[in-house]
């Protein structure tokens, strides 16, 4: 049953691939400008970081290379990106408030998703199978 593991952690990890690289990098002006609106910190450098950091993560997952600190980062991701970017309760228009809510909910089950990845690969990633590399830096 490895391979159940391996499309769920390519299909996990392509959500943040994709978004690193087509919205962060590759859109980064349209990116830069919508953090600018939320009122994130530091939007010119944050968007480039951020993109790096999550289409890393995002190949460390889907290969197998210490999925656990790959996990943490997505998790260092997704919890200011919830905060700054998806503050549904700060928004008045009805629209924006519900498009911002349904992100902020997709974000925290995404948050579980990377919690579930670090505890199962800090706990048995020697055990997992179909691994490019080391699965776990902290097991």
């Amino acid at each position: 049953m490895d391979w159940v593991l391996v499309l769920g952690r390519l299909l996990f990890a392509l959500l943040f691939v994709q978004s690193g690289l087509l919205f962060h990098l590759r859109g980064r002006q349209t990116a830069i400008g919508y953090s600018k609106m939320m009122g994130a910190p530091a939007p010119e450098l944050t968007v480039v970081l951020t993109g790096l950091q999550i289409v890393v993560a995002g190949l460390m997952i889907a290969l197998g290379i210490w999925v656990d600190l790959a996990a943490l980062l997505i998790i260092a991701f997704l919890i200011p990106t919830n905060y700054w970017m998806h503050s549904y309760w700060k928004m008045d228009d009805p629209d924006q408030k519900q498009m911002n809510s349904i992100q902020f909910w997709k974000n925290a089950a995404l948050l579980g998703g990377a919690l579930i990845l670090f505890y199962l690969y800090q706990q048995f990633g020697d055990e997992t199978g179909l691994n490019v590399g080391p699965p776990s830096l902290f097991g």
